[in-house]
């Protein structure tokens, strides 16, 4: 995503970043725990299913008419994981200064997961740099970074 530059209330230049994370980044005690198998899988079943479906719309008689509905299901059902998959990614918001005439430079990082969250947590990092002169609150997920 594009970086917004923001003016704090100190004067300070402050650079804002949104981005999307399209694998998700193993933190803490998920580090062990995170074990890729591969897309391997994910190739046999999309595979598998797409083979069930054509062997079964193969072998369905004339007779059988399908109606409009039935398809809008098909539809609805398999695009509904891809979508919601996409929609629920995390995003790193960044947010960064060089610092002032005696401030040091800063720097805090944070994760949200979604698309919309995202969005809404960028305008409260800027709307808090705007107001407080700091992107982070208590519960906010921007932590500084050293």
């Amino acid at each position: 995503m594009a970086t917004k530059t923001v003016i704090a209330a100190d004067y300070r230049e402050w650079q804002v970043q949104r981005r999307i994370e399209w694998t998700t980044p193993a933190v803490g005690d998920e580090f062990e725990h995170d074990v890729d198998a591969g897309s391997g899988a994910v190739v046999l079943i999309l595979s598998a299913l797409v083979f069930f479906w054509l062997i079964l719309l193969i072998w369905v008689p004339d007779e059988v008419v399908f109606p409009w509905f039935y398809w809008l299901v098909v539809i609805v059902g398999v695009g509904f994981f891809p979508v919601r998959w996409l929609l629920r990614r995390p995003f790193t918001i960044t947010a960064k200064t060089q610092g002032g005439y005696d401030l040091p430079p800063e720097s805090w990082t944070g994760m949200v997961r979604g698309f919309s969250t995202g969005r809404e947590e960028t305008k409260v990092v800027i709307r808090s740099l705007k107001n407080r002169s700091t992107p982070g609150h208590a519960d906010s997920p921007l932590q500084p970074i050293n």
